[in-house]
């Protein structure tokens, strides 16, 4: 069988690229394997990464117990925590995108038989399944896994809380004492932070659309079960190779869906919605923003984990983990089940004995809603789109209405936020922090967690082109689509305007007529990036919308 490693280890012309492996240490036994490419994002700056070294060399031995040649390769990525709330953010999303090429790059010029990539945190998940459907060879997904929850005053907790601990100090609720023992506890050690954050939502949705084996989104970093688990993906890896079975015969259309119903069941980030879209984009598959709004309105909502609810991912894990979840929407013929997986075996054959095994998990009869975690809104403040994470949204913020306080950047809201400015009923726009108005879509932990750590999440609502953090909660509305900086009608509020949320029915509207939006964008001009030089000028140049994933545009 021809491989793809041939154009690089065999025949007289390739002699020297054997040189240059022999320089390296590879033997001629070792090159007459497949070559496998172990994707690592191994780092000392990300609490998620900090054990990848330990991960990746499970996986590279797991591909030489099944006969290849693991080759470990570098990726970039951003601790999003500590990138929260000043000019880094910028770099996150944008981030997904320089990973995603790193990835078609480094398979593409050594040309690997096969990828194992190797992430754990926010954007690095994404990025590195576009990369590698992108290219369209066998490929599986091996993440960190999940920290542990922290313990404070006897609670489990984690980052979610440490960010509201933050406006809880700002408004006199605890004091420096308490502020310290939070910080030096929500985040007990290595893992992607323990909620149902970004990081976690993707790789469970990893798992959900095949592309990663079960366990992959809830098997704790520190549970010697992870070491077992990469070992068997880079023995994946290899029957993957062998029957040929490539990312886009993983990932497509079905297997997207199913990822879709288990985004909803779960109540993962709203993050899911625009890294979703990228993957559907390099797959070659249409995917829309009414499409999530259709699995939300059949699919219930199953679990309610950190910041909708108390409990967290090795919670999860215990109740059954991701097969669990996915058994119970086969229940109600919620997903398709005779997709293939990278383990080689079917959806079917893989939630065959996965069942409910703690309360962790809502069974479907008796889920926390009938509908989905996640809902898209539109109206004339959002004509394509606007994103929240319904299942963090208290009961009587469903619907609201107030005021609006107009900021045209994160940092003039928080500081309004901090300043005990804004009140019970207003409703904090943020705009200006879309993909090219950032540029970036900076998330917006600080401004909501401030909120909540106030005691304002139940009364007041924030809207912005930016978006949120898997870690925010209440009525968080993202994605405004289209942003400002692309004349979006949210570049034309002002200071009162009357806001208009309806989530159950998808609306967000403000009190403005059409002739009172025309006749304000007359004298209206939207603003430039407020960064004009290197990488960051040139994403601002080429990004597209947030209702198409937020990815680069070819034009």
């Amino acid at each position: 069988m021809t491989r793809r490693s041939d154009n690089v280890t065999k025949g007289v012309e390739r002699a020297p690229m054997r040189s240059l492996f022999y320089a390296m240490g590879y033997t001629k036994e070792e090159l007459e394997r497949p070559l496998i490419g172990v994707v690592s994002a191994h780092s000392e700056i990300v609490p998620g990464h900090m054990h990848l070294d330990k991960i990746t060399e499970a996986v590279k031995a797991g591909v030489r117990m099944a006969g290849g040649t693991p080759i470990m390769v570098p990726a970039i990525g951003v601790c999003d925590g500590i990138a929260m709330g000043h000019v880094g953010m910028k770099y996150s999303l944008a981030s997904r995108e320089l990973i995603a090429d790193s990835v078609e790059t480094m398979a593409n010029a050594h040309q690997f038989d096969g990828l194992v990539l190797v992430p754990n945190c926010d954007k690095i998940v994404p990025g590195m399944v576009m990369g590698a459907v992108r290219i369209d060879i066998p490929a599986v997904v091996c993440s960190g896994g999940p920290m542990m929850s922290g313990l404070v005053g006897g609670v489990e907790t984690s980052l979610s809380k440490m960010f509201e601990a933050v406006g809880a100090r700002k408004a006199g609720i605890i004091d420096d004492a308490g502020l310290t023992e939070f910080e030096q506890n929500v985040c007990p050690g290595c893992g992607s932070c323990s909620g149902m954050y970004t990081a976690n939502s993707m790789n469970c949705l990893c798992e959900a659309v095949g592309l990663a084996l079960p366990g992959n989104g809830t098997i704790p970093a520190v549970h010697s079960g992870r070491i077992m688990l990469a070992k068997h993906a880079g023995m994946a890896i290899m029957n993957l190779v062998e029957k040929n079975i490539t990312a886009r015969q993983i990932v497509n259309e079905k297997s997207l869906r199913n990822a879709l119903a288990c985004d909803m069941a779960l109540g993962c980030s709203s993050n899911t919605v625009l890294h979703l879209l990228a993957i559907a984009n390099e797959a070659g598959v249409e995917l829309s923003m009414e499409v999530f709004n259709e699995m939300s309105g059949k699919v219930p909502n199953l679990c309610h984990l950190a910041p909708a609810g108390p409990t967290h991912m090795h919670d999860l894990n215990q109740a059954g983990g991701v097969q669990a979840v996915l058994a119970e929407l086969n229940k109600k013929n919620l997903i398709e089940t005779d997709l293939l997986t990278a383990n080689g075996h079917t959806v079917a054959e893989n939630i065959r004995n996965a069942c409910i095994r703690t309360d962790a998990i809502r069974p479907i009869d008796n889920p926390y809603s009938e509908t989905g975690g996640i809902a898209v809104m539109w109206g004339n403040i959002a004509q394509e789109g606007s994103v929240v994470k319904r299942s963090a949204v208290a009961p009587e913020m469903l619907v609201h209405e107030g005021p609006a306080r107009v900021y045209d950047c994160e940092e003039d809201a928080i500081k309004d936020i901090y300043e005990g400015k804004i009140v019970d009923g207003d409703v904090v726009v943020i705009r200006y922090e879309g993909p090219k108005g950032g540029p970036g879509m900076r998330e917006m932990l600080n401004p909501t967690s401030a909120l909540a750590g106030m005691k304002l999440d139940k009364t007041v609502a924030l809207i912005t082109d930016g978006r949120f953090s898997g870690a925010s909660r209440g009525a968080s509305i993202g994605h405004v689509c289209p942003e400002a900086a692309a004349g979006g009608n949210i570049g034309l509020l002002r200071e009162g305007d009357i806001i208009e949320i309806d989530i159950p029915n998808g609306k967000l509207n403000a009190r403005v007529s059409d002739e009172e939006f025309a006749a304000r964008r007359a004298e209206y001009t939207p603003r430039e990036p407020n960064i004009r030089h290197g990488w960051l000028y040139r994403y601002s140049r080429m990004v597209g919308p947030s209702c198409k994933g937020a990815v680069m545009m070819e034009d």
